[in-house]
């Protein structure tokens, strides 16, 4: 692996860090990071042996690779240095609603740019990431980047005009997972069930079901019929989310969330 900057040092950095020591695709000595305050390059810095930066110089010396995985607002101010600093790089964004061009106007000197979406299951090694690039990868930068992303799960390339809808469906998906999960927990307790007892069956009856989901290749629809029997259980507790058109509520749900991704995505 190429040695890599990381500019920002918040989570998802930290997952990529973690992800790709943990695989041994990177060497610590291969990862700097970088933070404008410096404490959460610090933090990274002293939980994964990998080096902190003290300025934009030192941090994007010898780097292939520059993982941009700060807050969006903050392009907006980036400090001038990394326009020659990148020149020749390859500038990776898992920033959300950055869209490639206006990346490629943030650095314009990199030698390519990949805009990405992972998800927060990347922190365990168990998400999914969706990616596109400004102009074909050679065969080199392609395996960069998989090799990256592939450190938090697995990596999906697709068109940059549909990341607007992955955004909204595996960016922000987690999110609907655990407040259904919340829900969920909540329900168990209410038919008496201890809080601990309802988490863990809950926990389990969706870690099941995924996997059975995954694993049989066979659609939700068939699987949900197979436990329905007629009139019984599962038949009384999903007719009462048909009445409440729980479909059409997750539908809303993720237009919402993909209405503002589009909004986001055309902001300077």
């Amino acid at each position: 692996m190429s040695k890599i900057a990381f500019l920002g040092a918040g989570n998802m950095a930290s997952a990529m860090v973690q992800g790709l020591l943990a695989k041994q695709v990177a060497a610590a000595s291969d990862l700097t990071c970088y933070s404008a305050s410096g404490n959460s390059s610090q933090r990274l810095a002293a939980a994964t042996g990998i080096r902190a930066a003290g300025s934009i110089t030192e941090l994007l010396d010898g780097a292939n690779l520059l993982v941009v995985a700060f807050k969006p607002q903050l392009l907006a101010a980036l400090d001038t240095a990394f326009i020659a600093g990148t020149k020749g790089k390859l500038v990776l964004s898992v920033m959300s609603g950055k869209t490639l061009d206006r990346l490629q106007s943030a650095f314009p000197q990199a030698r390519n740019w990949v805009r990405a979406m992972p998800n927060t299951p990347g922190r365990i090694g168990a998400g999914i990431t969706s990616w596109c690039a400004q102009s074909p990868l050679s065969p080199v930068d392609r395996a960069i980047v998989t090799s990256l992303l592939g450190a938090l799960g697995r990596d999906l390339e697709l068109s940059e005009s549909a990341m607007d809808a992955i955004t909204a469906v595996s960016g922000s998906g987690p999110g609907y997972v655990f407040e259904f999960a919340a829900a969920f927990c909540a329900a168990a307790e209410a038919a008496g069930l201890a809080p601990e007892q309802a988490k863990t069956l809950v926990v389990e009856t969706l870690l099941g079901s995924a996997r059975l989901l995954a694993r049989t290749g066979e659609s939700p629809d068939t699987l949900r019929d197979q436990v329905t029997s007629p009139n019984g259980t599962t038949f009384a507790g999903l007719s009462v989310l048909r009445a409440a058109d729980f479909r059409a509520t997750l539908r809303q749900t993720v237009l919402a969330a993909r209405a503002r991704a589009t909004e986001l995505s055309q902001d300077a």
